[in-house]
């Protein structure tokens, strides 16, 4: 299969497997024993262009991934974009063109467009984020709130939106939440405990952080008592609607104010740390979001960019015959 795409977008080694398990998968499960309405009225020697068109405004992500698919249905398929993984388009634009075996396009077709809908939705989701934010020294987060099986590719089409990934998942940082923190007896117990657990770990730990989640202005008074054992602090539900539509950004605005009050007057030891970065989470919609990011927080995490994710609209038409690649 061939792609006249100058740069479709490379897809890096763990996401590939990812998506390979998934095309396996999808393909059983929509094919099972045979495409029974292809097969009966599609001549087995028919050639046909499949043409994408965006019905919305949006930004593209999934096209990469999509090539995959058509490679795994057919490698004689030949792709062609005239668009990149993270370009924005606009309702009406065609963007790429299919060519090759009619069966086989019939076949792809819908896998591909419920692959392509999905990210370019969470893609086109997080650049509206980030526009809103207009925010430029504080970065969108995503979350683990993913479809099972899908997060690499939720997390490739934040990317492609212009957002930045969390932690992938359990295993390579460590988020010390409500949850852990009663269970361990409280902050400095928690983070004790995560500190001599990574140091047991030896190597196999090297580069995981320890992040925090603090409620309150005394939980976050706990955390900067741990001194550098922590990289970052998760400032929770600091944020508030009130009646009138106006966001209440006082009690997060408190808490960064005490955190750079702490870091300006530790000791010359202390001060040649990392800075503690700060994340910013609950409440986060596009009302609230322009406020928080004039707060100077480091980090705003949404897991609305991929556990309520919009799908954009975009057709896949097969037109009989091969016509000229745009």
């Amino acid at each position: 299969m061939s792609s006249a795409s100058p740069d479709s977008g490379a897809l890096d080694a763990a996401t590939l497997s990812q998506l390979r398990e998934v095309i396996t998968r999808a393909v059983a499960e929509d094919v099972g024993s045979g495409d029974i309405t292809t097969e009966s009225t599609v001549p087995a020697d028919s050639v046909s262009t499949a043409t994408f068109l965006a019905k919305d405004d949006g930004v593209l992500s999934g096209l990469a991934a999509a090539e995959e698919i058509f490679r795994a249905v057919d490698d004689k398929l030949k792709v062609s974009w005239s668009a990149r993984d993270g370009d924005a388009v606009s309702k009406g634009t065609r963007f790429g063109s299919v060519v090759g075996s009619t069966r086989s396009l019939l076949v792809a077709e819908r896998l591909v467009l419920n692959l392509m809908q999905r990210m370019s939705g969470v893609a086109t989701a997080t650049a509206l984020f980030v526009r809103t934010m207009n925010a430029p020294h504080t970065r969108l987060l995503d979350t683990r709130k993913t479809v099972p099986g899908l997060r690499l590719l939720d997390k490739l089409a934040v990317r492609h939106g212009g957002g930045v990934n969390h932690r992938v998942g359990l295993y390579d940082m460590v988020l010390i939440k409500d949850n852990h923190i009663e269970a361990a007896g409280g902050i400095p117990n928690a983070v004790k405990a995560a500190r001599a657990y990574l140091e047991q770990k030896g190597s196999a730990a090297k580069g995981i952080q320890v992040e925090v989640e603090a409620r309150t202005l005394d939980e976050v008074r706990d955390v900067l008592a741990c001194g550098g054992q922590v990289q970052r602090v998760l400032l929770d539900n600091m944020v508030r609607s009130n009646e009138d539509g106006q966001t209440d950004t006082s009690m997060l605005e408190q808490a960064l104010q005490i955190i750079r009050q702490h870091q300006t007057s530790s000791s010359d030891a202390d001060a040649a740390a990392p800075r503690l970065l700060t994340e910013a989470s609950g409440n986060v919609n596009l009302r609230t979001i322009a406020a928080i990011g004039k707060t100077g927080v480091d980090f705003v995490s949404v897991g609305a960019l991929t556990h309520s994710v919009t799908a954009l609209d975009i057709s896949m038409k097969i037109k009989l015959g091969q016509q000229q690649s745009q």
